[in-house]
């Protein structure tokens, strides 16, 4: 029998079975039924701009999907047929990292079902609508945080499935939900910490606080990506993708890469540090207005490391990539702040007879000021009661298991003296609690103690008020008020657990001040008589007063004084002096004396750094007794100022004019004056000017006109450079209007 043969046999067949069926349809009155049509996905909606809004993420965009981790998110599917829950299979799979893993949580595969099932992933409370699907996706609070994606499987029996990709979504931590290790429970809070997009910077010296206004720019529409891009080029990832993924759930761990990132000095970090004076490969570090430019340098160029940072352009960067994502964080500055890498709790400062505070060997110093990073998070790597705000550092001081970063270490442990609770506490705690002991060295021998210093370390620790641009000062955070019995309790704990030993303070050491040792003839002041200013001389006062004393308790003492002024760098340390002077005093019992004096201009012109720091100091001989006593003063020479003035209401696209002006109150040109505006929500990227030369007296004013890209408040910064000063910075808070309807 042929093939043709056997094909009509069975067409034959079939044609009578149908007419058989057909009958016995006719015959019972039964309608036929049309088998179903398989489930076919046409289109998905993932609702980008709703869910945004709901995430607190819409300043990233409302283009893709952003949303945070454990917190419900809605997603629209389009099918060809109405969706059946007892016929229809539909599984969601979620992945991300190099090789998604469920084993290591990469991976998640999970069932639509009515219902949500615990608090892992989950696909529940569906809606149908007629050939559409509404279904609410849940990701866990442990969920690994970065960028996913998601596909959809439809099962209609065991063995018909089909797989269609849904698109692609970013996961963030979610400090609004109490289930995340970052949950923050105050609205007001999370307004500052979270999504605030700028800030200030508070730099400078204990007595001559200034607040430096920032631009954190986390929303700007590519930082995001430029963040996970930094954790793609840590060295955890590159020595292990699939783990480096798994663990991006853990905050601290997020912190500790982060930290380490930030600098350039393992790996390719985003900056390289620069603590010297030549900044012509790069920028310097005060010439910095904001992050954003800095973290778009380093990814336009493949992650080589930005030039130039110091701590407070290493902190503020850090803080835009936390805030981005998803950890709550603040900027803190930490005046005269120890860098005690020996862990002895105390740092030794030398000055010889003539005044002149000398250089040192050892690594220990004392910096004008220290700026690092808090984060708030649940510590459950430490015993109850350590939550909290963490110190970070990105700053590349020292080593943490290998690495230069900081932290995180517990503020509340810093302030109990817990320094064996990881990460890092030892070091931080030195930087606001270690002593300062101050020696007269003579032919290269430490000669006496002018001074042992236990409340000098660790002033005025600020960051930005909540709500406000006024400072905070937030000391009270990180020691009991100093002198008391529980700091000196706090202190002697951890002198015990870092040096192994019980540590007591000498009773002759406590007694020693910044005037002067025990049992001194005179106390010694050193005043400014006019506010000092860039240009001019520095006029000065020495108020010298005689008191009884047990050598001495009624008679005249004779004193000589050596002066000496140097330049006082960003580290503590000094320049070669740049004046001196000797004056001798003679002092009758409760006499007073004020010697003035006056450092010209033409001695320090051309002599200092950026930052225009002078410390006078003065080295006083008791001729009657041979004892030293060490006066000091330190000067911060102040800058002319900005004024920026907006007459206009502020809307979004709507031309918004800007009078900025600037009176060079100085005796001397400002030469080469550049111009940098920057502000997120205003500018997109910075604008740009070149202004000649400022004649010395005169005032220079431009207008600008901005087009505000996003409503609600901004701030607009402005830095004016020149040759002579580095550092002309202002603000203006904007608030910008949504735009009108047309």
């Amino acid at each position: 029998m042929t093939k043709d043969s056997d094909d009509n046999l069975e067409d034959s067949f079939a044609r009578s079975q149908m007419a058989r069926e057909s009958v016995w349809v006719k015959e019972l009155g039964l309608k036929k039924i049309q088998p179903v049509a398989a489930l076919e996905l046409r289109s998905v909606d993932l609702q980008s701009a709703k869910n945004n809004q709901e995430h607190h993420t819409q300043e990233m965009g409302l283009q893709r999907l952003i949303v945070r981790r454990s917190q419900s998110f809605t997603i629209q599917l389009h099918f060809n047929r109405p969706f059946h829950s007892k016929k229809d299979s539909i599984t969601f799979v979620a992945e991300t990292g190099p090789a998604p893993k469920e084993l290591l949580g990469t991976r998640a595969t999970f069932l639509l079902t009515q219902d949500r099932q615990g608090k892992g992933w989950s696909a529940s409370d569906f809606t149908v609508h007629a050939n559409s699907l509404d279904v609410s996706l849940f990701t866990p609070p442990s969920a690994v945080i970065g960028p996913y994606s998601l596909k959809m499987e439809i099962s209609q029996g065991p063995s018909h499935s089909t797989t269609h990709p849904l698109g692609t979504f970013i996961l963030l931590f979610n400090p609004w939900s109490a289930e995340d290790d970052v949950y923050l429970p105050s609205e007001t809070l999370l307004q500052e910490y979270i999504m605030m997009d700028y800030g200030f910077v508070y730099k400078g010296h204990e007595r001559f606080i200034t607040p430096w206004p920032w631009n954190y720019g986390q929303f700007e529409e590519d930082i995001i990506d430029i963040c996970f891009e930094i954790l793609n080029k840590s060295l955890y990832f590159l020595k292990n993708p699939s783990k480096d993924y798994s663990q991006r759930n853990d905050v601290v761990y997020i912190c500790r890469v982060v930290s380490a990132m930030i600098n350039s000095n393992d790996d390719s970090g985003v900056l390289q540090g620069n603590w010297g004076e030549d900044y012509s490969r790069g920028v310097s570090p005060l010439e910095w207005t904001g992050s954003v430019a800095i973290l778009r340098q380093w990814a336009a160029r493949g992650g080589q490391p930005v030039k130039y940072g110091q701590c407070w352009v290493f902190a503020a960067v850090m803080c835009t990539v936390m805030r981005c994502l998803g950890v709550p964080t603040r900027v803190v500055s930490n005046f005269r702040s120890a860098h005690n890498s020996d862990a002895n709790l105390t740092i030794d400062t030398y000055y010889d007879q003539h005044a002149e505070m000398l250089p040192t060997q050892k690594r220990d110093k004392i910096w004008n000021f220290h700026v690092w990073n808090e984060c708030w998070m649940i510590r459950k790597d430490l015993p109850p009661g350590y939550n909290g705000w963490q110190v970070l550092d990105p700053t590349p001081q020292q080593t943490s298991s290998g690495l230069f970063r900081c932290g995180p270490a517990s503020v509340k442990a810093i302030r109990e003296g817990e320094v064996h609770l990881p990460y890092d506490t030892p070091f931080v705690y030195a930087e606001v609690n270690a002593d300062e002991v101050v020696w007269l060295l003579k032919d290269g021998q430490a000669q006496e103690i002018l001074a042992h210093n236990t409340s000098s370390i660790g002033k005025e620790i600020s960051t930005k008020m909540v709500g406000s641009d006024q400072r905070q000062n937030i000391t009270s955070s990180y020691k009991y008020p100093e002198g008391s019995p529980e700091e000196r309790s706090v202190f002697m704990k951890a002198s015990q657990k870092m040096l192994g030993v019980r540590r007591t303070s000498s009773p002759f050491l406590d007694l020693l001040g910044s005037g002067g040792a025990v049992g001194q003839p005179a106390q010694l002041q050193l005043h400014l008589t006019r506010k000092p200013e860039w240009g001019q001389d520095l006029l000065l006062k020495l108020h010298a007063r005689r008191v009884a004393d047990r050598a001495h308790p009624q008679g005249p003492i004779h004193l000589v004084v050596g002066f000496c002024a140097q330049t006082l760098l960003h580290n503590g340390g000094t320049r070669q002096p740049l004046w001196r002077q000797k004056v001798h005093l003679t002092l009758d019992f409760g006499e007073d004396i004020q010697w003035p004096l006056s450092l010209p201009y033409n001695n320090y012109r051309n002599k200092l750094t950026d930052e225009k720091l002078i410390r006078v100091s003065g080295i006083a001989k008791v001729e009657e007794t041979g004892r030293f006593m060490l006066v000091l003063k330190d000067i911060s020479l102040e800058p002319p100022h900005l004024s920026i003035e907006v007459s206009e209401r502020a809307e979004v696209g709507k031309a918004l004019r800007v009078h900025i002006s600037l009176t060079n109150t100085l005796s001397v040109a400002l030469s080469h004056c550049t111009m940098v505006l920057e502000g997120s929500g205003l500018i997109n990227g910075q604008i740009s000017n070149d202004l000649g030369t400022l004649v010395a007296g005169h005032t220079i004013e431009i207008e600008v006109d901005l087009y505000p890209i996003k409503a609600g408040p901004r701030q607009l910064q402005v830095l004016v450079s020149s040759n002579e000063i580095k550092e002309i910075k202002g603000y203006k808070d904007i608030f910008v209007a949504a735009a009108r309807a047309p």
